[in-house]
Formats: C-alpha cells, structure tokens, sequence
C-alpha cells in the first residue's frame, strides 16, 4: 500500500548543540550527501563568499549565528529526510523547544574541546521530556581536546545518558587518524577537507592483521586495540530498541568542516532512525497511518522572502495525507481553509508540492490565521499537546522613533511577535507597547528586523518588571478591582488575556497571597485564543 510505504519512508529530525559545536556545518554536509547542495559554504570561509545554506536572515548571516530554525528537506538512499536546523543560542531556546515537539528523534552535536555546554544540558531536558530517541555526534575530532574515555564519561554523567559508541577515535587533535566503524569493522582515515567518498575507508575485519599496523603504526594500532576490547567489552551490539526507547545513544567521532564521519553516522541514522510516532493530543493518541489528515503548526516566520512579504506557518504532519487545494478544518478558529501553495523547503529556496505524508514538514501561506500550536484536520476537534511557552524574563518597551511610520511598526510587532520568539503586551487603560523576551538578543533581532522588514525604527527602554503572569479568576468583579488596583502593573496579551507583571519574587508572593481569589499562571496556553 502507497500510504504506509510513503511513512515507512519518511524521518524528521533535529539537529541540537550549544553555539559553535558545528550544528550547521555539520547541516551543510548532510545536505552535500543527499545531493540538495553542491557546495559546501562554511560560515567563516574567505574564500567561498556563500553563507551556511540554513542561516537564511540577513542578522544571522552578518553574526554567524542560527537564530531562526531551518527546515530542510532531501532524500538519501531512498529515505526522505525532513532535517530541522535548531538556533544553538540560548536567547532562541524557545524556537528550539517547540521545535523539538515537531520532530522523531535527534542528533546532538558535543565539541570536542569544550565538552558538555550550558545550553546541551538545556536541550537534553527537553529531550527527556518527550523520550526523543538521540544520536550523538562528536565532531571537532581534528583539534586538540579532551580525552576520549572522560569525553564519553562526561556526556553520560551531565546528561544522564547512557552512550554507546560506533565508532571508536584514533588520537585526536594534529595526531587524529581517523575512526574505526565497530558496526561495519571497517577503518576510515582522516585526511583534511575530504569529500567523503570510499577511497579512504578500509575494511579491516581482524584487527590483529598487520595491515592496521602498517596504516596507523605500531603504537597507535596497539592502542586502538586495546580500546575497541574495552568498548566492545562493555557494550556489545547496539539494542535499537533501547535507543528507540531513549535509553542510550549512539555515538560518532568525526569533523564536520572536513567531512570526516558525517557519513558512518547518516548511513547509520537511515538505518535504526524511528519512522513518524503516534503523537498525545488532548482528546486521544493520533498515529500516522490514520487515514484522515491531522497537523500542527509550531513554527511561524515572516518575510521569509524579504522580496515579498509572505508569512510562512510551519506544520508538521501527524495523520493522513495532506493534499494541495483541499479543504482542512482549522480547530481553533472553528472555520475550513485550503493551501494553493504548500511548500517543501531548502533553506531559503521553496518547492510547491502536491501533497505530504506524516512526517514531512509542510510550509503554508498565511494571511494571519495561524498562531503556534494550531491544528488542522479533516473535521475533528482536538489539539496536539506539549508545545511549550515560557513566561518572559526581560520585558522593555517599545518607543516609536518615527510617528510616521506608526502603522508599519504595529503591523511588524504583531507579525514578529506571531513567531513566538517573543510576547507583545499593551499596558492596561493605555498604548504602551511592551515586549517580553528571554534574552536580550531577541529585542537586537527584533530592533533590526522591524527597520529592514518593515522600515520601523524603534528603541527599547528597559522596564523594572521579573515575570508575567496570565490572571484568571472566577469572580469578574475581583480581577476588575484588582486590574484597577494595579493598572502600572496591568498588562494584555494580544489575545486580550490579562497579564500581571510582577517587579520581583516578593511582590508576586505578596500578591498571590492578598488575593486569594485570581489565579496567577506562570504559562499561557498557546492554543487558546481570547
């Protein structure tokens, strides 16, 4: 049958690091394999004047940063891949959580020198939550870093993950050799800026052949020995079921910028990978093999083309067949609509497609309709649950530069703030504009994109505010007093739900005490619209 081949076939997922592990490096040359790109464009190359394939914002290219996700799509041995590249810094880590609820499994990128990082520790939380299977990479193997028995001793233990190595590192930094594949117990040598092909893999089943001794030398060879006796010793074969299970994690050795071990793990990534998972929704379990067509958006970006101004929403597909031109019911909005022009994507570059499977990540173009976490079906009511939102951490209010342009800005804030990366309140009784954040990058990309996308200049200035809160309460008349009380402290979302923003910890205690009646929530829920 079509449809289950079309699923079976089918594997989505992200890539995650802290900054500078070599994410997106690593992004490009998955891509140089499955044929989508023909050159590779590292971000801090003189020579090649194009920026990494994923990092499509002007800000992100100018910075070298990834601060919006990617979502690309290829095929590599007959396997469609849908690849979601992940903004490493911590100011973005919200478009990383939602984006992980979007995907099947992961691949973790741990540098080399540096180990385990703030923001891994951060993302692998977020991964535990969920039970997302996780390979990890460790790239960087090129450059003089830790040893290769406390690297693994390390992830296992700040991650509380259990490892269980592929491939195994000979040296590392200018004395690195290259890996020994303990799966196909082949050996791969390193040579600088490779492309990758097979005329640098040897197959070397015995490991006590003087071959190895003549490629690796006496000594290396000797201690390649003994380690691959304590690894094989230790761990065995893979059980893919205890990776499927999220209950350990492959792990390979290479150098992404030199495409050293990129392909051991992609081929092994097509092969023990988990096809599209039943997803928890609020009413029941929705599968992919389910007929009918089932959705959720969990990202949204304007101007993905600065030349026009389009809103893309992102969805990832559940259920069913999703099909161009038909009509899909919108839950929240409670109204049918249809897509003449769905994409799939490459970076910045769109295909309109004619249909997708569960799994695939579809782009659709919207006029305002979409907020994240919306679902779309063919009729039923329900919501796909755990897409997290966060209460911000740094609030700030907009000051408009330019009067005349005053349409312009409101029309750039509620399309940027649509994407989730940050929240728009307006005060209480009044106009100011404030916007929350969780880091302080955001309110940079949020100033540059409102004076490129939308030619608004705005300042920030800096607000004396530590949370918002989402007030509810079941008698009207004491949230009335209350917002009349504390109008300085009043807020609305821009779904005209009351926010509470507190100075500090001790007043919001205060609060929550002397009005024992309001209800203070630390999170909005996302799908439900005012």
């Amino acid at each position: 049958m079509k449809y289950s081949t079309e699923i079976s076939k089918r594997r989505s997922f992200a890539i995650i690091s802290h900054p500078d592990a070599g994410k997106t490096t690593l992004t490009e040359k998955l891509l140089l394999f499955g044929g989508a790109i023909q050159t590779a464009g590292a971000v801090k190359s003189n020579k090649i004047k194009k920026h990494a394939t994923s990092d499509f914002m002007e800000i992100e290219r100018q910075r070298g940063i990834s601060v919006a996700t990617s979502v690309m799509t290829f095929e590599y041995q007959g396997i469609l891949i849908n690849l979601l590249d992940t903004p490493g810094h911590k100011d973005f880590a919200e478009d990383t959580y939602r984006t992980l609820t979007a995907v099947d499994s992961v691949i973790l990128v741990i540098d080399s020198v540096n180990g385990v990082e703030a923001q891994t520790r951060r993302l692998m939380e977020v991964c535990r939550m969920r039970d997302t299977p996780v390979i990890v990479f460790v790239n960087k193997m090129d450059r003089d870093g830790k040893n290769r028995f406390d690297l693994l001793e390390e992830i296992e233990k700040e991650l509380s993950l259990p490892l269980h190595p592929m491939a195994w590192p000979i040296n590392s930094g200018k004395d690195f050799k290259g890996v020994y594949n303990l799966y196909d117990k082949k050996l791969v040598l390193f040579a600088a800026n490779t492309k990758g092909g097979d005329e640098d893999t040897v197959e070397i089943t015995d490991l006590q052949s003087a071959e190895l001794d003549a490629m690796l030398g006496e000594k290396d060879a000797a201690i390649l020995r003994k380690d691959v006796e304590l690894v094989d010793g230790v761990n065995g074969a893979l059980n893919v079921d205890d990776y499927l299970a999220a209950k350990t994690a492959p792990v390979f050795f290479g150098s992404a910028i030199n495409n050293f071990g990129v392909r051991e793990m992609l081929d092994t990534f097509i092969r023990i990978a988990p096809a599209p998972q039943c997803r928890p929704a609020t009413s029941r379990e929705v599968c992919p093999d389910e007929e009918k067509l089932s959705g959720f958006v969990f990202k949204i970006h304007a101007n993905l083309d600065p030349r026009h101004r389009d809103r893309i929403a992102f969805m990832r597909i559940c259920s069913g067949r999703f099909e161009r031109n038909k009509y899909y019911h919108h839950v929240r909005l409670d109204k049918d609509i249809r897509f003449s022009n769905p994409y799939s994507f490459l970076a910045r570059s769109k295909d309109v497609i004619e249909e997708a499977y569960p799994g695939d990540v579809v782009g659709l173009f919207d006029t305002g309709n979409f907020k994240i976490g919306d679902t779309l079906t063919e009729g039923e009511d329900f919501y796909f649950t755990g897409i997290p939102s966060f209460s911000p951490e740094i609030f700030k209010e907009v000051v408009n530069k330019d009067p005349m342009k005053t349409k312009q800005l409101e029309k750039g804030l509620m399309q940027l703030t649509d994407e989730g990366v940050a929240q728009l309140f307006t005060q209480f009784g009044g106009n100011k504009k404030i916007i929350g954040c969780v880091g302080e990058l955001q309110f940079e990309v949020i100033q540059y994109r409102l004076l490129h996308e939308y030619t608004a200049s705005v300042e920030f200035r800096p607000l004396p505010f530590y949370k918002a809160c989402w007030l509810t309460s079941k008698e009207p008349a004491k949230l009335a007093d209350f917002a009349r009380f504390k109008q300085s402290n009043i807020a609305e979302d821009k779904d005209g739900h009351m926010v509470y923003l507190a100075q500090s910890e001790w007043f919001l205690t205060t609060e929550r005490t002397n009005n024992p009646g309001i209800e203070f929530h630390f999170t909005s829920e996302i799908h439900k619209a005012g």
